[in-house]
């Protein structure tokens, strides 16, 4: 007998695992690399954020959270948020993130599809986040083939969020490195540093869908066995 949260099925996940601590580990040290770069033009990332959003007539606040890489977006409250270690930073790495939140207010502005299917679906895949493992694993360990297809059917929600997360923000980066190249905040070959953060950051959204897709694997996998003993 195995125990679903430690088995041999969580082979599935190893590989999905060491994509996602790579992906953070250069995340980590490309960012720390160019934060090390100031711009030639001298403006700091909340300058460029204002001046990026002024281009298409946005007056939304630009306000600073605590941490380091904690910047977003908030399409709710509209509100364009800039973590500790962007907020005043005048290197290629801060302005070009403070460029990557600037793209996720216009696609909200131009109402870009798969923004607005993520914001609608979040309330729900944060409801099926929380109860799909827990749903899938009682009722394996009970036998319930119900149960565990309840858990995968929340489950495919997150999966789906994963999707479409990954349009979004190479979409944002794609906009604020030619917003950058417009505007002139960043020169040419500042632009390039700005693209190897910004890809970096990238490499995050999609080792998460790999693990995402990992577990779905191990999931149906361990459904086949007690839907087979079922049998």
């Amino acid at each position: 007998m195995f125990y679903p949260f430690f088995d041999p099925t969580m082979l599935f996940l190893i590989p999905a695992v060491i994509l996602g601590i790579w992906a953070q580990m250069r995340v980590q040290s490309t960012y720390a690399r160019y934060a090390a770069v100031w711009a030639r033009r001298g403006v700091t990332a909340e300058q460029v954020a204002h001046g990026l959003l002024g281009r298409f007539g946005l007056r939304i606040p630009v306000e600073r959270v605590p941490g380091s890489l904690t910047d977003h977006y908030d399409p709710r409250a509209k509100v364009l948020r800039l973590s500790d270690s962007v907020w005043g930073n005048y290197s290629i790495a801060a302005i070009g993130v403070a460029a990557h939140e600037v793209g996720h207010a216009v696609q909200d502005l131009e109402g870009y599809s798969p923004l607005k299917i993520r914001n609608a679906i979040v309330p729900v895949v944060n409801l099926g986040s929380m109860a799909a493992l827990p749903l899938f694993f009682i009722g394996f360990l009970f036998r319930s083939p119900s149960m565990m297809d309840l858990g995968i059917l929340f489950f495919l929600g997150v999966i789906l969020f994963h999707l479409v997360t990954l349009p979004v923000e190479f979409d944002a980066s794609s906009r604020a490195l030619r917003l950058l190249a417009d505007t002139g905040y960043l020169a040419p070959d500042e632009i390039r540093g700005a693209r190897e953060v910004l890809n970096a950051a990238a490499l995050t959204y999609v080792a998460a869908t790999v693990m995402a897709v990992s577990q779905l694997l191990r999931l149906l996998f361990l459904r086949g066995m007690v839907g087979g003993r079922d049998e």
